[in-house]
């Protein structure tokens, strides 16, 4: 790194550790969670199915609260970068837009996806009916993953004025890799490319934002 600032007094830098620490375990834990209920609910294929399904059944609690416990580290991380990031161009903004994707998950947790494709079981294959709810999961889910995408691209140019190349260009391929994903998902149309470009998108970014908050723990940017 060619930029390092000093660290603050001793206690402001430990609740800015313990923010950031939210960050870097709040991906993992929320694929870990997903993917731990992807291999056992019954009926559900990770090729045909979105994580968001998984809200829905006797067991679907556990992935609204997946969704829950998860937003809520990640608004802690979104303070933690606004404790991290030096003054400049983007400081505003990248805590903004990562705390908008937290509120989007929280949005998601609220207004549960539509059974559809055979999932849960006994529900019919093919689309489903659409709701209300159904609706809003997609609205705000789709909002929240814009924020995100628009926060690698923030975080990638302070990085690029701060002289790190390398850390700017894995956050621009780490959003027009979920924007691809995204776009995928929403045109693919239960397509088992678009659904596993997906999920690939899905470990990308939440592997971003974990070494994104590792890396501030130890910098400022």
């Amino acid at each position: 790194m060619t930029q390092q600032l000093a660290h603050s007094p001793a206690r402001p830098l430990s609740a800015r550790r313990l923010l950031l620490g939210c960050g870097i375990v709040a991906g993992p834990m929320y694929v870990t969670v997903a993917l731990a209920q992807a291999f056992t609910r019954e009926g559900f294929d990770l090729a045909r199915h979105p994580w968001s399904f998984l809200a829905n059944g006797e067991l679907g609690w556990i992935q609204t609260a997946n969704f829950v416990l998860t937003a809520l580290a990640t608004i802690a991380a979104a303070a933690g970068l606004r404790r991290s990031l030096s003054p400049g161009r983007g400081a505003r903004w990248a805590p903004i837009l990562v705390g908008a994707f937290s509120a989007s998950m929280i949005g998601a947790a609220t207004f549960p996806a539509d059974p559809a494709m055979g999932f849960p079981p006994g529900t019919p294959e093919g689309p489903g009916t659409v709701t209300l709810s159904g609706t809003l999961h997609l609205a705000v889910g789709g909002v929240g993953f814009l924020c995100m995408i628009a926060a690698c691209f923030v975080i990638a140019s302070r990085q690029a004025r701060a002289g790190r190349t390398g850390w700017a260009w894995y956050s621009r391929i780490t959003g027009t890799l979920f924007l691809g994903s995204f776009v995928g998902i929403a045109t693919g149309g239960g397509v088992a490319w678009a659904n596993l470009a997906f999920i690939a998108g899905i470990v990308a970014i939440w592997s971003w934002l974990s070494l994104l908050s590792l890396n501030l723990t130890r910098h400022t940017a």
